[in-house]
Order: structure tokens, then sequence, then C-alpha cells
């Protein structure tokens, strides 16, 4: 009597999700990712569990930061009647190219899922310092806090940093050799002529000496923080005083450009005018604002617009938004512009637009709250 045939059970299909990529070690598909765009990631992290997991690690960001591949990255902070927590966006490139119009960009603001984000309010105490953006002061529950919160784009984390000695609604904030300084935000104007700085490596706070003028907004020039209030001030960390900006050295620059939204690229401020419709620098060597030209194609904000203009890079990111009659006006796009800038032998700075799109679509009660780039 012959034995029976021994029945072999059929090979078990290895799920794709379990293992992606058989043949590769991760630190071999690390490698790979760091060389691409962090703009594709959000499309990628679809890919598998594994991909995903892969583009949140801090060792793709280390392999980016070894192989020279960081760039800038835009984050968007926005309000949102239904929601008491601000909502936080990064700028893609969109996946399925082939299914969407041929004029389009390609760009789009996506959402991120960001837990326990602190209320942001204005944006003058948010800065960008490499992967992380710092929220400054504020208010909780109705009362003006030191408290500092720090968004690792990375990881997409919050957590806290050591507080400010002084409680701060609303201050202005830059970033200047390894330091934070944070100035004004008080109700009181003898308190608001204080300003103090964070020391970036040591992670601790210190005052600086008082300003005589109130602090509504600062910007970096030259070395120098130059601020917009009472009058035109600038502080001297090397020297930890303040001056006085004399008549003619910087004529006109401490007059308006606190109030409009603005940005310092390669040393030079521009800043979106609303009384001419336009973008302009200003040029320390004639002393006055220029328009910036070349922006053929950008069209004309019109004035309920809330513009913010970012550092991207070495080239100028612009936002904007427009109302949308077709949605009854219940629902406004948000555009954004890239801009490549280019100084002349006659030291004239032009403009030229890579791209413009709508890059998201929001109801109208929505507020932008702020703009800004983080290196990744």
């Amino acid at each position: 009597m012959s034995s029976p045939e021994k029945k072999t059970k059929p090979p078990t299909k290895q799920s794709p999700e379990s293992n992606p990529n058989p043949s590769l070690p991760n630190d071999l598909v690390v490698s790979c990712l760091a060389r691409v765009s962090r703009l594709h990631y959000p499309t990628l992290s679809l890919v598998s569990k594994t991909f995903q997991s892969l583009i949140a690690s801090p060792d793709l960001y280390k392999t980016r930061s070894l192989l020279n591949r960081t760039e800038s990255c835009l984050y968007v902070c926005l309000e949102f009647l239904s929601d008491p927590n601000p909502r936080w966006f990064t700028l893609c490139q969109k996946p399925n190219q082939t299914l969407t119009k041929e004029k389009s960009s390609g760009y789009a603001l996506i959402p991120i899922s960001i837990p326990n984000s602190p209320h942001v309010q204005y944006d003058r105490g948010l800065v960008a310092v490499g992967s992380n953006i710092y929220a400054i002061g504020g208010t909780i529950e109705n009362a003006d806090s030191s408290s500092v919160s720090i968004l690792d784009c990375r990881t997409h984390m919050w957590h806290e940093a050591p507080s400010m000695w002084m409680k701060r609604n609303q201050p202005a904030a830059n970033v200047l050799d390894g330091k934070i300084y944070v100035a004004g935000g008080f109700k009181d104007f003898d308190d608001s002529n204080w300003m103090e700085l964070f020391d970036l490596k040591t992670q601790t706070w210190e005052l600086a000496k008082r300003c005589k003028s109130r602090v509504f907004k600062s910007t970096v020039l030259e070395g120098e923080i130059y601020t917009s209030g009472d009058k035109g001030v600038a502080y001297k960390p090397k020297e930890d005083r303040w001056e006085a900006v004399p008549v003619g050295k910087y004529l006109r620059l401490d007059v308006g450009w606190g109030l409009i939204c603005n940005c310092v690229i390669d040393n030079v401020l521009y800043c979106y005018n609303h009384s001419v419709a336009g973008i302009q620098h200003y040029n320390s060597g004639i002393r006055c604002w220029i328009d910036l030209k070349g922006l053929e194609g950008l069209p004309k904000f019109a004035g309920y617009c809330n513009v913010k203009l970012v550092d991207y890079g070495g080239k100028m990111a612009i936002f904007w938004n427009t109302c949308l009659p077709s949605s009854s006006y219940k629902s406004k796009s948000i555009w954004c512009a890239v801009i490549s800038l280019e100084k002349s032998k006659t030291k004239e700075i032009w403009g030229k637009i890579e791209w413009l799109d709508v890059v998201l679509t929001v109801p109208h009660t929505s507020k932008f709250v702020a703009a800004l780039a983080a290196i990744l």
C-alpha cells in the first residue's frame, strides 16, 4: 500500500505593507529619500507605513544635512472659527500631476497633524530657526504669557522651551548670531522698553538694556536690530546699546514698514505697500523705497487682502487671498507666488515670477496668521 502524498501548504504571500522593499535595507532607503526634495515627502509617505516612518525619522534629516541636501520649507498657520487651536499647513508637490490641469503649478498647502498646538494670534511672536519654529509669548486664558513653545518641523511635535523673564503678548522677535531677540509686547509703556534675548546654544534668557521707544515690530539689517515704534531706534548687539537712527542715515526706514508685511532677504528689506499696491525694497544707498521691478503677471492685491512675504531660501514667497464669488463669498482662495531675485550691475533688484497658483481654499471666516520657512 502506497503512502499518501504529503500535502504541501502553498507559500503565503507577503503583504507589501510589511516589507515594501525586501531587497533594500532601511539605511539605503533613507539615503535615497534624503536626495529627494522634501516637497515630495507628503506623497511618498502614502506609499507604505514603512515610508511614512522613515520620512518622519531623525535619521533622514541627519542624512540630508550630511549630504548637504537641506532646503527651505514653507509653513503656514491659519485660524478657523470652528477650531480653537491653530492649524498648520506645509507646501508640497501635488501627486498625480497628469490628472491636474495643464496650467497648474503643481503645488498645494496640505494640512499637518500637530497635536496640542499653542494658541497663536499674530506672526510677530513667531520665528523660524533651522528646523524649528518658536512661538514666543502670547496669551493663556486671556492673560499675557512668558511661555515659549518649539515646533520641531521634522517630527511635527511641540515641546516647551525655557520661559522668558517677562510676560509678553505679540512681542517683536528676530534671530541674529545664534540668539533670539524679543522686545515689546507690553500694555505698559515703561515695561515695553525692555528687550531680552534667548541664547540658542545655552538655552537661557538674559535681559538687554532698555530702549527709549515703544517697539511694535523689528527687523535685522547689517547686524543691527531696527525697530518700528514711536521713533527710529536700532539695537547694536555687539555693543549692547540702543542708538537713535540719525536723520538721513536710514531716511524713511522707520516710517510705515512696521505696519505692513515685510521680510529681509540677503540683507535687503522688502515690504508690501498697500498705498502703492506693490512690493518695494529699501535702498540704503539712496535712502528710499523703490518698487521691485520685473513682476509682470503678479496681480494687484485687493485692499482686503492679507499679504505675507517670506524669505524662501534666497527667493521671495508671497501669500495672499482672494474671495470666491462662486461660493457666495463664503470661501476664499489662498494664493502663493515664488519670485527669484537678481541684483543688476547698477544694483537694481529685479524679480522674476517662477510660478503662482491657488494653493488652498478655506472658509471666508478663517484668519491667515503667519507664513515662515524652516530649513529641513
